[in-house]
């Protein structure tokens, strides 16, 4: 029997490309940069195909999918690049990687959030322009986290992890959340962002990436934060009114922010780079070994699970198409 074929359209981790020619006969996009338009030619003759964050799979994509492609992993817990509707409505599961990156993203928000209260990116850019002077006490002046209240915003797993951390800097520990969340224990919930954005020293958006959420944070709650609020986000750009965030950190309405995520990666809007108080990353959240690898694995194993056993994964974003069948490879 002929073994079952899988597309990965990026080079992974070479312990992860191991563990895939384990269980498929792998074909692998060589470039490190986006499949593109290469995708349907690529996946002729596959039986699934494993995508980066970076493809966009749009209805008439996933139809072109569909007839050899009998699943889909996404290398990331988001899944705004897929059409979901679509897919369930073909029948194509589609598989993501929840629960193995929650640490790394935290410890990525915790450096946003310590970075843009300290103006760590500034401070650093003085030194390495050979400008650092004699020692003034009004030189380098930050913000203690000590006191002040973190408003979070999507108290899902990475919004835990998140507050786990921060509570550890005596910060006061706020949130919203569509309901209030099981593991929040000693959290000030708010029913409305509204209310949220208030009281939040600093906010920092963990929220995921849905029709509710996209645009939330528009320039209307961004004016009800205090002056001089720490804003992050670790989240999806597509989340803020990115003009309307940037006039008010160019006015100092906010004071710092740091971000690891934009609209239109990796293309974003030349005046990231020229705000002040501000800290860029280029979307390095889930960028530890760790859990780079911890996601591949948990995308090929829902693979093999499903296309070899016939068992339903728990990772699945649309089990209601997982319907039982025998196990024993290609069908």
């Amino acid at each position: 029997m002929s073994r079952t074929r899988l597309l990965i359209t990026r080079r992974l981790a070479d312990e992860v490309l191991a563990l895939a020619h384990q269980k498929f006969d792998v074909s692998l996009w060589p470039a490190d940069e986006p499949i593109g338009a290469a995708l349907l030619e690529r996946a002729a003759g596959c039986d699934a195909v494993l995508v980066m964050p970076t493809e966009r799979l749009d209805r008439p994509t996933l139809q072109a999918l569909r007839p050899g492609v009998r699943a889909l992993a996404t290398h990331s817990v988001g899944y705004d690049h897929i059409d979901l509707d679509a897919a369930t409505e073909l029948g194509l599961p589609v598989f993501h990687t929840p629960d193995v990156l929650n640490d790394a993203v935290a410890e990525t928000a915790m450096l946003l959030i310590l970075s843009a209260c300290r103006g760590a990116s500034s401070a650093e850019a003085v030194l390495r322009r050979g400008e650092w002077g004699p020692w003034s006490p009004t030189q380098f002046v930050g913000r203690q986290l000590t006191g002040r209240r973190l408003g979070i915003f999507g108290m899902g797993r990475i919004g835990v992890a998140l507050a786990q951390r921060a509570r550890a800097f005596g910060v006061e520990l706020h949130y919203h959340n569509r309901s209030p969340a099981v593991d929040a224990a000693g959290m000030h919930y708010h029913a409305t962002l509204e209310s949220l954005m208030k009281v939040s020293d600093i906010l920092c958006v963990c929220a995921p990436s849905t029709p509710q959420t996209r645009g939330a944070i528009n320039r209307e709650r961004i004016e009800l934060l205090p002056p001089g609020a720490v804003f992050v986000n670790i989240a999806r750009g597509d989340l803020v009114d990115e003009p309307a965030l940037m006039d008010a950190i160019e006015s100092g309405r906010i004071g710092a922010a740091g971000l690891d995520v934009y609209r239109n990666e990796p293309r974003i809007d030349p005046r990231w780079l020229t705000l002040p108080r501000t800290t860029v990353l280029p979307h390095i959240g889930s960028g530890t070994q760790e859990a780079r690898f911890a996601m591949g694995r948990i995308a090929l194993e829902a693979l093999d699970a499903w296309l070899h056993h016939g068992r339903p994964p728990p990772n699945c974003l649309n089990p209601s198409v997982l319907q039982p069948r025998p196990s024993g490879g290609p069908t």
